[in-house]
């Protein structure tokens, strides 16, 4: 079992940055991708980057590309997002996950663990 914690959040002018963490315990060995999601109010939660541990790939939805980057400390088992130029549009809970799968890294249902979510909120 993987616990997950997150820190960060709160709110930030558009334009601003936040940065947000998730610190993995318990059978963080068995961890092959870490990601990012987000669920704004009324919508489904969706993919906003990933980090596979093996072999240090990541990848990030379109609409985040060039503004998030995701990384990670192996030592303190905490993976990270550097949220830049944030938008009104980027307002919503953001959840970590963990997967032991090697199935798509952006498919939600891919996840069996969460994080208990940060609300972030962009005003203009």
């Amino acid at each position: 079992q993987v616990t997950l914690v997150e820190y960060g959040g709160g709110s930030v002018q558009a334009g601003g940055s936040l940065r947000l963490s998730c610190a993995a315990s318990g059978r963080t060995s068995s961890i092959y991708t870490m990601g990012w999601f987000l669920q704004a109010p009324g919508k489904e939660r969706e993919f906003v980057a990933a980090d596979r541990w093996s072999g240090s790939v990541t990848y990030y939805a379109d609409s985040v590309k060039g503004r998030f980057t995701i990384s990670r400390d192996n030592a303190k088992n905490t993976v990270y997002l550097q949220m830049n130029s944030l938008k009104p549009e980027d307002t919503a809970v953001y959840y970590c996950a963990g997967t032991p799968y090697r199935s798509s890294y952006s498919n939600k249902n891919t996840y069996d663990y969460w994080g208990q979510g940060t609300q972030v909120t962009v005003s203009s």
